[in-house]
């Protein structure tokens, strides 16, 4: 049997890795700055995070939901504490797309109604009404396309208001800011006339923090640079440090009822133990002033490369625009620099996604990188 050939692989065979630093199977060393994906918050082989997980492993790493774990209500409350968001409950599952999978079926069980409002650029998933949710043609088959969903652009508040005033919408997912769209934004007065409109007519608001949640905005959560309150958020990525753990916080305001959301994987013991290990490590280390701190250095040094024409993001959520696509500087940046980055859906940028602890001194190492490649 061979592997259902669905990945353009890097020739690169990663054997280990530890902090920003990942190497190969022929001990050539590589800087991480893409996470695989913004899922590193906390670096590669954290002590604090291996310890967790071994000293669980000695324990119990799995079983099933239908007994107590008290490691869930741990994560829960932590979590709640952390990211200032106390007022929500907690639904534990294994990835982002089952985690905005589940928020949307919520939404549509709590209204009764089933069209939903997404936004042009913007990915939720790669399962049934995630991926109907996300705009990308290429990866939505015609039964995803079964499910009622309505793109539209952001910032255009008239086309909006045209929409949800309709009756028949049960909820409106967007990112704070955009992963694999390109790191686009919508303004904070968007933002919070969809949450007003949202509450006026009784839709549920799904903020999909699957990429941008955790620390990586320079705030917990993307949201919170907007000052809104979205009815639930859906959460995974940075949330394990590379263990699948994923999450929908639910506000209180939304009642649990027995058999509405379930999941078999979803908030074992070892997904349990990484996710507070990340989230320990964050607070103690102060990962999220150091995502700010760091952002803004970055941005300050993509400012002296007169090839980008535009930075985006907040904190270690970040891209740089050129004026040509970025697919080959990516691969001399592999082969010749020894250094990981991403691309997006805007063939011209290039996605820098590193763990939340990277340095300045690190930072410095990829724009010299850089600028030897430009």
């Amino acid at each position: 049997m061979k592997l259902f050939d669905v990945y353009p692989l890097y020739n690169v065979t990663p054997v280990s890795a530890k902090g920003s630093i990942v190497t190969d199977i022929n001990g050539q060393e590589y800087w991480d700055f893409y996470g695989g994906h913004a899922v590193i918050s906390i670096g590669h082989g954290h002590p604090h995070y291996v310890k967790r997980l071994e000293d669980q492993l000695h324990k119990i790493g799995f079983y099933s939901n239908a007994i107590q774990n008290p490691l869930q209500t741990e994560l829960a409350t932590k979590l709640g504490v952390l990211s200032d968001c106390e007022d929500y409950n907690l639904f534990l599952c294994s990835s982002g797309a089952e985690a905005n999978e589940n928020a949307l079926k919520m939404a549509s069980f709590i209204t009764g109604k089933s069209r939903v409002i997404a936004f042009n650029n913007g990915f939720h998933g790669r399962t049934s009404a995630a991926v109907a949710a996300t705009d990308n043609q290429n990866i939505n088959a015609p039964i995803n396309k079964q499910q009622k969903v309505t793109f539209l652009p952001f910032d255009a508040i008239d086309a909006f208001e045209s929409e949800i005033k309709k009756g028949d919408v049960c909820a409106v997912i967007l990112e704070a800011i955009q992963g694999v769209g390109g790191l686009d934004e919508p303004s904070t007065e968007f933002y919070q006339e969809i949450a007003r409109s949202c509450k006026e007519h009784g839709v549920i608001l799904i903020a999909d923090e699957v990429q941008s949640g955790f620390g990586r905005s320079g705030k917990f959560f993307g949201f919170q640079h907007h000052n809104i309150q979205p009815d639930i958020i859906s959460i995974a990525k940075g949330m394990g440090n590379g263990f699948p753990v994923g999450g929908v916080l639910i506000h209180e305001s939304i009642e649990a009822k027995y058999g509405m959301l379930g999941t078999t994987f979803g908030g074992n013991h070892l997904a349990c133990a990484a996710s507070l290990a990340v989230l320990e490590v964050i607070e103690k280390e102060k990962l999220i002033e150091n995502a700010d701190k760091i952002g803004n250095y970055f941005k300050k040094r993509a400012v002296e490369i007169p090839q980008v024409k535009k930075i985006k993001g907040r904190g270690l959520m970040l891209g740089l625009e050129f004026d040509f696509e970025v697919s080959e500087l990516r691969k001399r940046l592999i082969y010749d620099q020894h250094i990981f980055t991403g691309g997006a859906s805007n063939k011209k940028l290039l996605r820098i996604l590193p763990a939340l602890n990277i340095s300045e001194k690190e930072i410095d190492i990829f724009f010299e990188a850089l600028k030897k490649e430009l």
